[in-house]
């Protein structure tokens, strides 16, 4: 009996110890509403960086995909047949007009040349014994010793003789011409292409094939569509007289490769596409251009002087069209705008922003209208912001 009333105190006092550990040992406060937001990332301030609205000069642009074409394109051919003898070229070269590119074998044709001179010098001299024999018929003639038909027979032999020279020498020249056609020369200056023939070949006059190709490529032109809603435009601005500057960027366009001027409009639009063939020439000194490659075209027609202009990134795109976010008592607002021109990653606002306005450029994704943002200074994007993985347990606060 003794031992189980010792118990029961025992436990009794242990319960009491227990409490009054429980009552006296301290603990933390409820949370403040600020400390459960900075617990939510999602009712923190979002991170961004922003860009006041700023006045430039904006080129007004048009943008097209153009084809570089050379200004003319030559197939080598010869005008005479035989065995190409040799080349005088290497490929890939620039060459002059007029430059010697190729030799046929010139043996036949030297031949018919002596022909048609052996041919010419026997005419002459016909010629010259009939002229002389005239000489005398006309003083025979004179003194009545010979009929008039004897001597206008012999007129008309030495005119018929003249006529045959006439005919001799057209064949000496043809025979020359042909000679020279041996040595086949640059009809243009450009640079060569792979050659199609070997030295030994027979070739044939005026091969659709060909020994090889010319492009000219300095100057070249680039050949570009435009809508036909933009030929008002492109039209007013040569009005001015001034040349309109065309831009070629590569593929991507991360690159200008040169600029050119704009030479000429087609005469009508094509129906099937509604679009305008236009024309640009470039200069391409450094050969930065390659004929048939693809370009991007900028067209610039005009200038903006004093745009409100903003990074392109800015702008966002929604259901109600175009807008903006805009920093207002450090919460973000939603500010609609109208577009103008774009001009190497900068656009023109139309309407909806003002000369100096912040708009913000990152950290545009978990944006919406009222939220409260905090302003990036430093270089470098925002930093994200995480959540804890592991959040200390707190006991409830005790009712006083």
């Amino acid at each position: 009996m003794a031992l189980q009333k010792k118990a029961v105190t025992m436990a009794v006092v242990a319960l009491i110890a227990a409490g009054a550990a429980w009552w006296f040992w301290p603990t933390e406060p409820a949370p403040t509403a600020a400390a459960q937001r900075q617990m939510n990332p999602w009712a923190m301030p979002v991170p961004v960086r922003v860009v006041p609205a700023t006045a430039a000069d904006l080129r007004v642009q048009i943008k097209a995909i153009g084809t570089v074409t050379p200004l003319n394109s030559v197939v080598v051919q010869s005008r005479v047949s035989g065995p190409l003898q040799a080349l005088h070229f290497k490929e890939g070269d620039k060459v002059e007009a007029g430059q010697l590119l190729a030799e046929i074998d010139a043996a036949d044709y030297q031949i018919q040349l002596a022909q048609a001179q052996g041919q010419l010098e026997q005419n002459l001299a016909q010629l010259k014994n009939a002229e002389n024999d005239l000489a005398l018929y006309s003083r025979l003639r004179e003194q009545s010793s010979i009929s008039a038909q004897q001597f206008n027979n012999q007129q008309a032999l030495v005119e018929q003789l003249k006529g045959s020279l006439r005919s001799n020498q057209a064949q000496l020249d043809a025979a020359k011409l042909q000679l020279s056609y041996t040595q086949i020369k640059a009809p243009i200056s450009g640079r060569l292409g792979l050659r199609r023939v070997d030295v030994g070949n027979l070739i044939q006059a005026n091969s659709a094939e060909g020994l090889v190709t010319i492009t000219q490529s300095s100057p070249i032109n680039v050949v570009f569509a435009i809508p036909e809603n933009q030929l008002q435009q492109v039209r007013q601005a040569m009005r001015t007289g001034e040349p309109l500057v065309v831009e070629a960027w590569d593929r991507a366009e991360q690159q200008q490769l040169t600029a050119g001027v704009l030479t000429t409009l087609d005469n009508q639009i094509d129906i099937a596409t509604g679009t305008l063939r236009l024309k640009a020439e470039f200069a391409n000194q450094q050969e930065e251009l390659f004929p048939n490659q693809f370009v991007n075209v900028r067209l610039n027609v005009a200038v903006r002087s004093g745009a409100v202009t903003i990074p392109q990134d800015a702008v966002q795109y929604g259901s109600a069209g175009t807008y903006v976010y805009t920093i207002e008592d450090n919460k973000a607002q939603i500010r609609q705008v109208k577009q103008g021109p774009v001009d190497n990653g900068m656009v023109a606002i139309e309407e909806g922003l003002s000369v100096g306005t912040p708009v913000v450029l990152e950290g545009l994704d978990r944006l919406r209208p009222g939220r409260a943002v905090e302003i990036i200074t430093e270089q470098g994007s925002a930093a994200p912001v995480t959540p804890a993985e592991d959040t200390p347990r707190r006991r409830p606060q005790r009712a006083q």
